[in-house]
């Protein structure tokens, strides 16, 4: 049971850490920690290079949380008769426990990214992914909040701090375990500390928005 755990955390944050965004940009001859936002996501790979090499990384980075949950979900049974490999899907405590290792891991492995010397993004597409697979139901309610707050407010950030923190309101009112709430509200902190800066911003009232020629945008800081 240990080793299974251990190896949905291992093949979790290696998935997590794979610059995706760092090396989309590089193959256009750009250090994506170095312009913009100095941020690897898809946000600052879109704002800077276009919306295709910004989509690609939106959808590489979902697809990294989404396999890593997916893994945790395989079971392998070995037995005298030979061996067999199935995929359970389960909203039980127990087995729940797995895949929320497997999610843990891959935000943390796209945040500190051991490939970039453990820096990366916020880690939003990431955990939007692998809650498609571990929360589908609450992923499209944290959707439907991040596409009205962008529509009202026209910033990204904005609405991917709402829908993460939407995610955790979803798992009480559809009564999910204990654990699956616990780690929707860590994860909805955690990616809004990881929006410091641009909570900053949009108390200031500088926050970029969508639409605004670049030349009206003002100077980003690293966050």
């Amino acid at each position: 049971m240990l080793l299974a755990f251990l190896i949905v955390a291992v093949v979790g944050y290696l998935l997590g850490a794979l610059p995706v965004g760092f090396l989309v940009a590089r193959a256009k001859g750009v250090n994506i920690f170095e312009v913009g936002s100095k941020n690897p996501g898809a946000t600052n790979v879109r704002r800077v290079l276009g919306h295709g090499p910004g989509n690609l990384v939106l959808a590489l980075d979902a697809a990294k949380g989404a396999v890593a949950v997916a893994v945790a979900y395989f079971q392998v049974n070995l037995t005298d008769a030979g061996s067999s490999i199935s995929f359970e899907y389960s909203t039980t405590p127990a087995e729940l426990a797995r895949p929320i290792v497997g999610l843990v891991a891959a935000i943390l492995g796209h945040s500190f990214s051991c490939f970039t010397g453990f820096r990366g993004g916020k880690s939003v597409a990431t955990g939007a992914g692998g809650f498609v697979v571990l929360f589908p139901l609450g992923m499209l309610f944290g959707l439907v909040v991040f596409g009205v707050a962008v529509a009202v407010s026209r910033t990204i950030s904005l609405g991917s701090m709402l829908g993460a923190a939407s995610l955790p309101l979803s798992a009480v009112l559809l009564q999910h375990p204990p654990s699956l709430v616990g780690v929707c509200a860590a994860v909805a902190l955690f990616v809004i500390l990881r929006h410091r800066a641009n909570i900053s911003r949009l108390l200031a009232g500088t926050e970029a928005k969508i639409g605004r020629p670049a030349a009206a945008q003002p100077p980003l800081s690293k966050s």
